[in-house]
């Protein structure tokens, strides 16, 4: 979902920034499917904390052991939703390479081996086959992402044309790695013109109908604002003229950086509000001068339709409202455990590693996803939490790192 998602979180401080898909994102939206309600990425003051060393991994970061599990103040509802997401991701739990450098494949089999027949309380399954670590300084801060649901329409038509694109056949992804040694694990998306690779347009650019006319169109949504909000969260659904729902999940990303409006208007005194409430007020209320401000970030996310299950994470499986995070895969495994104790309550508990987000990156910066409707969309849009996050681990990977 936010990276699939873009993933990915939108709170009013990720309009700054995912989404996968949720969705988490995506890239701002997670090639995830859920939307995000930000492949968002944090405003201003709620920025997480800058580690003080140049590190780029958790192992590299460090680690220290953490608290026993049975003394953590765990919601034994939420550690069972959270239990149900872990037996969902393990298929890929066991076969992904971990790029945090905590952990190996092998590690997890154990445990997953167990979920599958496991019949006791949640909590007494992660206490038995694991143990807790921080990473850094375990101080954590959390956004929140939301599969959205807005007016749409599969043909064009009055009140309904604003294009929901799919991944243009000339859109070129580049292993940079494969270039040289010091460019590995980064990559560079955009087209070839002539003998030269250049970068894709940008939102401003589609919008005015660069990609009209190429049979890209998969539908198209109502609302020029609330489309542009989903593609932040990455995926969502478009409500039919029919009463039916069509499901769209990310399915790439236009190469360009992710600019987060809320933190723009804000600095230009246009609202003080910089919630998504706030931000959508404006922009509803200036139409003109919103499309500018929104075509500022350059960023634009193309859709697939979804028919499964959903919305996907970026795992490929489907992200769990209040039981699914995006994370920074170099600092939490994905598929791993994650206990999270915030400055308010709704994030508080045990959370899944499934999803990634273009704004969700360093250790502890977290992205949860809390499903779809009202309450989804209420608690997501206002999410910005600091606290403590510590990863739960197999007790073979706490041993090998001398823990």
């Amino acid at each position: 979902m936010k990276r699939a998602l873009f993933t990915l979180g939108l709170s009013a401080f990720t309009l700054s920034a995912c989404a996968s898909g949720v969705s988490s994102n995506a890239n701002p939206a997670t090639p995830s499917g859920a939307m995000v309600a930000s492949p968002p990425v944090a405003d201003t003051a709620a920025a997480p904390p800058v580690p003080t060393r140049d590190v780029t991994t958790a192992a590299g970061l460090g680690v220290v052991r953490g608290p026993q599990i049975t003394t953590l103040q765990v919601d034994a509802r939420k550690a069972a939703l959270a239990m149900d997401s872990f037996r969902t991701s393990c298929p890929g739990l066991v076969r992904r390479t971990d790029n945090s450098g905590l952990t190996q494949n092998s590690d997890w089999v154990a445990a997953c081996d167990a979920v599958k027949t496991w019949t006791d309380d949640a909590i007494s399954f992660f206490a038995e086959h694991m143990d807790t670590v921080q990473v850094g300084t375990g101080r954590a801060f959390a956004t929140g992402y939301f599969e959205p649901e807005i007016a749409g329409c599969r043909t064009p038509q009055a009140g309904c044309d604003v294009s929901v694109y799919k991944r243009p056949p000339d859109l070129i992804d580049v292993d940079l790695g494969q270039f040289s040694d010091e460019l590995k694990g980064r990559s560079i998306r955009g087209k070839v013109s002539g003998t030269k690779f250049v970068q894709y347009d940008d939102r401003a650019m589609i919008e005015n109908g660069a990609l009209a006319g190429r049979g890209l169109e998969i539908a198209y949504a109502s609302d020029v604002v609330e489309f542009f909000f989903l593609q932040i969260q990455g995926s969502g659904r478009l409500k039919l003229p029919d009463g039916n729902v069509m499901r769209i999940g990310y399915d790439s990303q236009n190469g360009r950086g992710y600019t987060g409006i809320g933190r723009l208007m804000r600095d230009r005194g246009l609202i003080t509000d910089a919630s998504m409430q706030g931000i959508v007020a404006f922009l509803g209320a200036n139409p003109e001068e919103g499309r500018k401000i929104m075509q500022e970030n350059k960023s634009y996310i193309f859709f697939r339709e979804l028919t499964g299950a959903g919305p996907l994470g970026a795992m490929g499986y489907p992200v769990v409202g209040e039981a699914s995070i995006a994370v920074d895969v170099k600092f939490i495994p994905l598929g791993a455990p994650v206990w999270l104790s915030m400055d308010r309550s709704e994030p508080n508990g045990i959370w899944i590693a499934q999803d990634t987000g273009g704004a969700i990156k360093g250790a502890n910066r977290i992205d949860t996803f809390w499903g779809a409707g009202d309450r989804a969309r209420l608690i997501a849009g206002g999410m910005a939490a600091r606290g403590t996050a510590f990863l739960f681990l197999p007790k073979a990977a706490v041993a090998r790192l001398g823990l």
